[in-house]
Protein backbone atom coordinates (compact mmCIF):
# COMPACT_ATOMS: atom_id res chain seq x y z
CA UNK A 1 0.00 0.00 0.00
CA UNK A 2 1.50 3.43 -0.81
CA UNK A 3 1.29 6.93 0.88
CA UNK A 4 -0.99 9.29 0.56
CA UNK A 5 -0.55 13.09 -0.07
CA UNK A 6 2.41 12.30 -2.56
CA UNK A 7 5.47 14.54 -2.00
CA UNK A 8 4.15 16.61 0.61
CA UNK A 9 6.22 14.44 3.07
CA UNK A 10 9.40 13.22 3.32
CA UNK A 11 10.17 11.41 6.17
CA UNK A 12 13.86 10.21 6.75
CA UNK A 13 13.02 7.48 9.05
CA UNK A 14 10.49 4.76 9.22
CA UNK A 15 7.99 7.21 11.04
CA UNK A 16 5.33 5.57 13.14
CA UNK A 17 4.91 8.13 16.09
CA UNK A 18 1.85 10.38 14.73
CA UNK A 19 0.43 9.87 18.46
CA UNK A 20 2.85 11.68 19.76
CA UNK A 21 3.42 14.41 17.02
CA UNK A 22 2.73 14.31 13.24
CA UNK A 23 4.73 14.86 10.49
CA UNK A 24 4.26 18.64 8.96
CA UNK A 25 3.75 18.61 5.14
CA UNK A 26 6.09 20.58 3.40
CA UNK A 27 3.44 23.41 2.35
CA UNK A 28 3.53 23.94 5.86
CA UNK A 29 6.91 23.92 6.37
CA UNK A 30 7.25 26.37 3.77
CA UNK A 31 4.36 28.64 5.51
CA UNK A 32 6.29 29.06 8.48
CA UNK A 33 9.44 29.42 7.06
CA UNK A 34 8.08 32.62 4.78
CA UNK A 35 6.43 34.10 8.30
CA UNK A 36 9.14 33.78 10.06
CA UNK A 37 11.87 35.09 7.56
CA UNK A 38 9.08 38.41 7.25
CA UNK A 39 9.08 38.68 11.25
CA UNK A 40 13.11 38.80 11.19
CA UNK A 41 13.25 40.84 8.91
CA UNK A 42 10.81 43.50 9.86
CA UNK A 43 8.19 42.95 6.77
CA UNK A 44 4.98 44.31 7.33
CA UNK A 45 3.53 41.16 7.02
CA UNK A 46 5.67 39.47 9.61
CA UNK A 47 3.52 40.02 12.52
CA UNK A 48 1.05 37.28 11.11
CA UNK A 49 -2.60 37.63 9.56
CA UNK A 50 -5.50 36.75 10.79
CA UNK A 51 -7.23 36.18 7.51
CA UNK A 52 -5.01 33.08 7.67
CA UNK A 53 -6.10 32.06 11.24
CA UNK A 54 -9.82 32.34 10.22
CA UNK A 55 -9.13 30.48 7.02
CA UNK A 56 -7.54 27.17 9.22
CA UNK A 57 -10.80 27.57 11.58
CA UNK A 58 -13.02 27.07 8.28
CA UNK A 59 -10.78 23.95 7.36
CA UNK A 60 -10.98 22.58 10.63
CA UNK A 61 -14.82 23.50 10.68
CA UNK A 62 -15.04 21.20 7.31
CA UNK A 63 -12.87 18.23 8.84
CA UNK A 64 -15.53 17.82 12.10
CA UNK A 65 -18.47 19.15 9.96
CA UNK A 66 -19.65 21.48 11.71
CA UNK A 67 -20.43 25.62 10.79
CA UNK A 68 -17.08 27.46 11.21
CA UNK A 69 -18.86 29.44 13.99
CA UNK A 70 -19.03 26.78 16.35
CA UNK A 71 -15.13 26.74 16.67
CA UNK A 72 -12.78 28.81 18.85
CA UNK A 73 -8.91 28.61 18.28
CA UNK A 74 -6.30 27.98 21.08
CA UNK A 75 -2.68 26.90 21.68
CA UNK A 76 -3.57 23.56 24.04
CA UNK A 77 -6.20 20.82 24.48
CA UNK A 78 -5.73 21.59 29.15
CA UNK A 79 -6.44 24.78 28.25
CA UNK A 80 -9.84 24.47 26.25
CA UNK A 81 -10.93 21.59 28.91
CA UNK A 82 -10.29 24.74 32.05
CA UNK A 83 -11.87 27.00 30.37
CA UNK A 84 -14.79 24.11 30.39
CA UNK A 85 -14.35 22.88 34.33
CA UNK A 86 -14.38 26.77 35.38
CA UNK A 87 -17.93 26.72 34.32
CA UNK A 88 -19.38 23.75 36.50
CA UNK A 89 -21.33 24.44 39.45
CA UNK A 90 -19.32 23.18 42.59
CA UNK A 91 -20.53 19.49 43.14
CA UNK A 92 -20.69 18.87 39.32
CA UNK A 93 -20.05 15.04 38.91
CA UNK A 94 -17.94 14.60 36.08
CA UNK A 95 -17.60 11.15 34.45
CA UNK A 96 -14.11 10.29 33.14
CA UNK A 97 -12.35 6.88 31.83
CA UNK A 98 -9.59 5.42 33.72
CA UNK A 99 -6.49 6.37 33.09
CA UNK A 100 -7.93 9.20 30.79
CA UNK A 101 -5.07 11.65 29.11
CA UNK A 102 -4.03 14.14 31.86
CA UNK A 103 -4.42 17.08 30.09
CA UNK A 104 -9.13 16.04 30.07
CA UNK A 105 -8.82 15.06 33.83
CA UNK A 106 -6.40 17.70 35.63
CA UNK A 107 -8.53 20.67 35.05
CA UNK A 108 -11.40 19.05 36.76
CA UNK A 109 -9.60 17.41 39.94
CA UNK A 110 -7.51 20.92 40.54
CA UNK A 111 -10.43 23.00 41.04
CA UNK A 112 -11.30 21.02 44.15
CA UNK A 113 -14.97 21.12 44.54
CA UNK A 114 -16.18 19.17 41.61
CA UNK A 115 -16.25 14.87 41.96
CA UNK A 116 -14.64 13.16 39.31
CA UNK A 117 -15.52 9.68 38.99
CA UNK A 118 -13.95 7.33 36.94
CA UNK A 119 -15.00 4.55 35.33
CA UNK A 120 -13.22 1.70 32.86
CA UNK A 121 -13.73 2.65 28.87
CA UNK A 122 -15.31 -0.25 28.26
CA UNK A 123 -18.18 0.82 30.82
CA UNK A 124 -18.66 4.41 30.20
CA UNK A 125 -21.94 4.51 28.49
CA UNK A 126 -23.56 2.13 31.51
CA UNK A 127 -22.09 4.29 34.26
CA UNK A 128 -23.90 7.87 33.36
CA UNK A 129 -26.60 8.50 35.55
CA UNK A 130 -28.90 11.40 36.68
CA UNK A 131 -26.42 13.00 38.85
CA UNK A 132 -23.49 13.27 35.97
CA UNK A 133 -23.09 16.54 34.82
CA UNK A 134 -20.33 16.07 32.16
CA UNK A 135 -18.88 12.91 30.34
CA UNK A 136 -15.75 14.03 29.47
CA UNK A 137 -13.50 11.11 27.69
CA UNK A 138 -11.36 10.57 24.22
CA UNK A 139 -12.34 9.41 21.15
CA UNK A 140 -9.22 7.04 21.33
CA UNK A 141 -7.25 7.17 23.76
CA UNK A 142 -3.57 7.92 23.65
CA UNK A 143 -1.89 4.78 25.95
CA UNK A 144 -3.48 1.76 23.77
CA UNK A 145 -5.20 2.93 20.47
CA UNK A 146 -8.89 2.04 22.17
CA UNK A 147 -11.78 3.93 20.49
CA UNK A 148 -14.86 4.96 22.85
CA UNK A 149 -17.99 3.40 22.48
CA UNK A 150 -18.98 7.28 20.72
CA UNK A 151 -22.57 6.22 20.13
CA UNK A 152 -23.40 4.63 23.37
CA UNK A 153 -21.93 7.63 25.39
CA UNK A 154 -23.70 10.05 23.79
CA UNK A 155 -26.82 8.47 23.91
CA UNK A 156 -27.15 7.90 27.33
CA UNK A 157 -25.71 11.47 28.33
CA UNK A 158 -28.66 12.60 26.09
CA UNK A 159 -31.29 10.16 28.53
CA UNK A 160 -29.83 11.57 31.88
CA UNK A 161 -29.43 14.83 30.66
CA UNK A 162 -25.51 15.14 30.82
CA UNK A 163 -23.43 17.23 28.68
CA UNK A 164 -20.18 15.36 26.76
CA UNK A 165 -16.79 16.91 26.30
CA UNK A 166 -14.57 14.95 23.70
CA UNK A 167 -11.02 14.74 22.91
CA UNK A 168 -10.65 14.06 19.51
CA UNK A 169 -6.46 14.81 19.74
CA UNK A 170 -6.18 11.11 18.51
CA UNK A 171 -8.82 10.84 16.32
CA UNK A 172 -9.66 14.33 14.18
CA UNK A 173 -7.74 13.69 10.61
CA UNK A 174 -8.26 9.76 10.67
CA UNK A 175 -11.16 8.78 12.28
CA UNK A 176 -14.54 10.87 10.64
CA UNK A 177 -15.70 13.19 13.52
CA UNK A 178 -18.98 15.18 13.81
CA UNK A 179 -18.33 17.38 16.32
CA UNK A 180 -22.04 18.73 16.08
CA UNK A 181 -22.83 15.71 18.29
CA UNK A 182 -21.63 16.55 21.54
CA UNK A 183 -22.03 19.87 23.85
CA UNK A 184 -17.72 20.08 23.42
CA UNK A 185 -14.78 18.94 21.52
CA UNK A 186 -11.19 19.80 22.16
CA UNK A 187 -9.06 18.82 19.56
CA UNK A 188 -5.04 19.34 19.67
CA UNK A 189 -3.87 20.34 15.90
CA UNK A 190 -0.09 18.82 16.17
CA UNK A 191 -1.01 14.80 15.81
CA UNK A 192 -3.37 13.32 12.74
CA UNK A 193 -3.98 16.81 12.06
CA UNK A 194 0.09 17.23 10.91
CA UNK A 195 -0.34 20.95 12.20
CA UNK A 196 2.04 22.56 14.47
CA UNK A 197 2.66 22.87 18.11
CA UNK A 198 0.27 25.29 19.37
CA UNK A 199 -2.86 24.58 17.54
CA UNK A 200 -5.73 23.41 19.46
CA UNK A 201 -9.62 24.03 18.38
CA UNK A 202 -12.52 23.80 20.56
CA UNK A 203 -15.99 23.40 19.61
CA UNK A 204 -19.17 24.44 21.25
CA UNK A 205 -22.69 23.76 21.24
CA UNK A 206 -24.86 26.25 20.40
CA UNK A 207 -26.87 25.48 23.82
CA UNK A 208 -23.11 24.67 25.56
CA UNK A 209 -22.52 28.49 24.21
CA UNK A 210 -25.03 30.07 26.28
CA UNK A 211 -23.86 28.67 29.77
CA UNK A 212 -19.96 28.33 28.98
CA UNK A 213 -18.47 31.66 30.44
CA UNK A 214 -15.53 33.32 28.47
CA UNK A 215 -13.13 34.07 31.23
CA UNK A 216 -9.88 34.03 29.07
CA UNK A 217 -11.18 36.68 26.66
CA UNK A 218 -9.26 39.53 25.52
CA UNK A 219 -9.49 41.76 22.56
CA UNK A 220 -9.29 38.92 19.92
CA UNK A 221 -12.62 37.59 21.87
CA UNK A 222 -14.35 41.11 20.35
CA UNK A 223 -16.80 41.45 18.14
CA UNK A 224 -15.11 43.87 16.72
CA UNK A 225 -11.32 43.56 17.52
CA UNK A 226 -9.76 46.09 16.73
CA UNK A 227 -12.68 48.15 18.79
CA UNK A 228 -11.71 46.16 21.63
CA UNK A 229 -7.85 46.84 21.80
CA UNK A 230 -8.39 49.56 25.29
CA UNK A 231 -10.59 48.65 28.03
CA UNK A 232 -13.15 45.96 28.72
CA UNK A 233 -14.35 44.56 25.82
CA UNK A 234 -17.44 45.99 25.29
CA UNK A 235 -19.29 43.36 22.80
CA UNK A 236 -17.94 39.67 22.94
CA UNK A 237 -18.16 37.94 19.11
CA UNK A 238 -21.62 36.03 18.87
CA UNK A 239 -20.08 33.07 17.36
CA UNK A 240 -17.76 30.56 19.27
CA UNK A 241 -14.62 33.12 18.36
CA UNK A 242 -15.74 34.70 22.04
CA UNK A 243 -14.00 31.73 23.17
CA UNK A 244 -10.82 32.56 21.31
CA UNK A 245 -7.26 32.70 22.76
CA UNK A 246 -4.24 35.03 21.17
CA UNK A 247 -2.97 32.49 18.61
CA UNK A 248 0.79 31.85 17.77
CA UNK A 249 0.50 33.00 14.20
CA UNK A 250 3.56 30.80 13.27
CA UNK A 251 1.85 27.58 14.35
CA UNK A 252 -1.37 28.82 12.30
CA UNK A 253 -0.01 29.55 9.26
CA UNK A 254 1.27 26.24 9.28
CA UNK A 255 -2.33 24.86 10.22
CA UNK A 256 -4.01 26.87 7.40
CA UNK A 257 -1.78 25.10 4.78
CA UNK A 258 -2.03 21.69 6.23
CA UNK A 259 -5.64 21.18 7.39
CA UNK A 260 -6.84 21.80 3.53
CA UNK A 261 -4.89 18.84 2.43
CA UNK A 262 -6.62 16.27 4.89
CA UNK A 263 -9.72 17.44 3.28
CA UNK A 264 -8.45 17.22 -0.14
CA UNK A 265 -7.49 13.41 0.29
CA UNK A 266 -10.60 13.36 2.73
CA UNK A 267 -10.97 11.45 5.93
CA UNK A 268 -13.16 8.34 4.68
CA UNK A 269 -9.59 7.37 2.65
CA UNK A 270 -7.13 8.11 5.46
CA UNK A 271 -9.10 6.40 7.49
CA UNK A 272 -9.26 3.41 5.05
CA UNK A 273 -5.65 4.02 4.47
CA UNK A 274 -4.27 4.18 8.30
CA UNK A 275 -6.69 1.04 9.64
CA UNK A 276 -5.01 -1.51 6.81
CA UNK A 277 -2.04 -0.79 7.90
CA UNK A 278 -2.55 -0.99 11.43
CA UNK A 279 -4.35 -4.69 10.93
CA UNK A 280 -1.54 -5.58 9.39
CA UNK A 281 0.60 -4.56 12.53
CA UNK A 282 -1.42 -6.87 14.23
CA UNK A 283 -1.50 -9.69 12.13
CA UNK A 284 2.14 -9.54 12.08
CA UNK A 285 2.59 -8.85 16.19
CA UNK A 286 0.63 -11.98 15.96
CA UNK A 287 2.34 -13.84 14.14
CA UNK A 288 6.09 -13.36 16.08
CA UNK A 289 4.10 -14.07 19.03
CA UNK A 290 2.94 -10.84 20.74
CA UNK A 291 -0.85 -9.58 21.79
CA UNK A 292 -1.72 -6.02 20.98
CA UNK A 293 -3.29 -4.71 23.94
CA UNK A 294 -6.92 -3.47 23.82
CA UNK A 295 -8.10 -6.61 21.76
CA UNK A 296 -11.55 -6.03 20.64
CA UNK A 297 -12.09 -2.34 21.38
CA UNK A 298 -8.44 -1.63 19.52
CA UNK A 299 -9.07 -3.64 16.29
CA UNK A 300 -10.05 -0.50 14.11
CA UNK A 301 -8.12 1.91 15.34
CA UNK A 302 -4.61 3.06 13.85
CA UNK A 303 -2.60 3.69 17.28
CA UNK A 304 -1.85 0.36 17.56
CA UNK A 305 0.02 -1.23 21.38
CA UNK A 306 1.39 -4.20 22.39
CA UNK A 307 2.53 -4.83 26.06
CA UNK A 308 5.80 -6.35 27.31
CA UNK A 309 7.76 -4.48 24.07
CA UNK A 310 8.76 -1.23 25.74
CA UNK A 311 12.33 -2.11 25.82
CA UNK A 312 12.37 -2.16 22.21
CA UNK A 313 11.71 1.13 21.16
CA UNK A 314 15.92 2.31 21.69
CA UNK A 315 16.37 -1.36 19.17
CA UNK A 316 14.04 0.04 16.65
CA UNK A 317 15.37 4.01 16.89
CA UNK A 318 18.85 2.24 15.81
CA UNK A 319 16.77 1.01 13.08
CA UNK A 320 15.85 3.80 12.40
CA UNK A 321 12.08 3.28 13.08
CA UNK A 322 10.28 6.08 15.23
CA UNK A 323 7.98 4.36 17.82
CA UNK A 324 6.66 5.54 21.52
CA UNK A 325 6.19 4.23 24.92
CA UNK A 326 3.03 4.89 26.65
CA UNK A 327 1.93 3.06 30.11
CA UNK A 328 4.53 0.38 29.66
CA UNK A 329 3.40 -0.24 26.04
CA UNK A 330 5.45 0.17 23.11
CA UNK A 331 2.94 2.55 20.69
CA UNK A 332 3.09 2.57 16.88
CA UNK A 333 0.70 5.09 15.33
CA UNK A 334 -0.10 4.17 11.05
CA UNK A 335 -0.87 7.88 8.97
CA UNK A 336 -1.18 9.00 5.42
CA UNK A 337 2.54 9.33 4.97
CA UNK A 338 3.37 5.35 6.03
CA UNK A 339 2.93 2.48 3.64
CA UNK A 340 2.73 -1.30 4.12
CA UNK A 341 7.06 -1.32 3.93
CA UNK A 342 6.73 0.88 7.07
CA UNK A 343 4.75 -1.89 8.59
CA UNK A 344 6.94 -4.64 7.16
CA UNK A 345 10.14 -2.83 8.55
CA UNK A 346 9.26 -2.22 11.97
CA UNK A 347 7.91 -6.34 12.13
CA UNK A 348 11.49 -7.23 11.25
CA UNK A 349 13.20 -5.30 13.78
CA UNK A 350 10.99 -6.83 16.75
CA UNK A 351 11.25 -10.62 14.81
CA UNK A 352 15.28 -10.12 14.78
Amino acid sequence: MDTLGGAEFVPETTYLNTSTCGLLPRRAVEAVRALALSSGTGQPDGAGDFDVVEAARASFARLVRVPADRVAVGTAVAVHVGLIAASLPPGSEVLLPEGEFSSVVTPFTVRGDLKPRYVPLESLAAEVRPETALVAFSAVQSSDGRTADLAGVRAAAAAHGARTLLDATQAAGWLPIDAGEYDYTVTGGYKFLVSPRGTSFLTVGEEAQRSLVPILAGWVAGQDMWASTYGPVGELAVSARRFDQPVPFLAYHGAERSLPLLDDIGIETIHAHNTALAARFRAGLREIGHEPAGTGHADGSAIVAVAGLGDRQDALARAGVAVAVRAGNLRAAFHLYNSTADVDRALDVLAG
